[in-house]
């Protein structure tokens, strides 16, 4: 019976001692599971944290961009409105020394020939410009948007 006894003890301590071991095995296992956790993590929110920070400097370049395209149209459009008043008068002077109804009417024809001609110069001009403008103010938010989408996809 003391051997028995002895038996029962050793299986006791040998069945301990593997739970023991087991034990410190999942520990050590469960923590290092929980810090590459956090270092993913920590990683992930550091490169969320980059990807905000470039995505406010591709709206800041934007705007700037914007900007620029509306300054532009107002010097192009302040210019034109300059260059238009100054034809008129001009014209208007022309008009005042006709000296028949026949000649006011070939001025007063050429100049709204000519009017009508820059006018529609300018609008074509300033569409361009307006169409640069809008194209050079979404360039940056493309580029991230195309950025975003290859970050996304290569995650997966």
């Amino acid at each position: 019976m003391a051997d028995a006894n002895e038996t029962v003890k050793k299986t006791v301590e040998q069945t301990a001692a593997k739970t023991k071991a087991q034990a410190e095995q999942f520990q050590a296992a469960g923590a290092q599971a929980f810090r590459e956790g956090v270092d993913k993590s920590v990683a992930g929110f550091s490169e969320m944290n980059a990807q905000s920070k470039r995505n406010l400097e591709a709206m800041v370049e934007s705007a700037s961009a914007a900007q620029k395209g509306a300054e532009a149209l107002s010097q192009q459009a302040l210019a034109f409105g300059k260059k238009s008043w100054e034809d008129n008068m001009a014209a208007a002077q022309s008009m005042a020394t006709a000296r028949s109804i026949q000649e006011l009417v070939e001025l007063q024809t050429s100049w709204a020939k000519s009017a009508s001609e820059a006018y529609l110069s300018e609008m074509t001009r300033m569409t361009e410009t307006l169409t640069a403008s809008v194209k050079d103010s979404f360039k940056p938010i493309n580029e991230r948007v195309t950025a975003s989408v290859e970050t996304l996809q290569a995650a997966r």
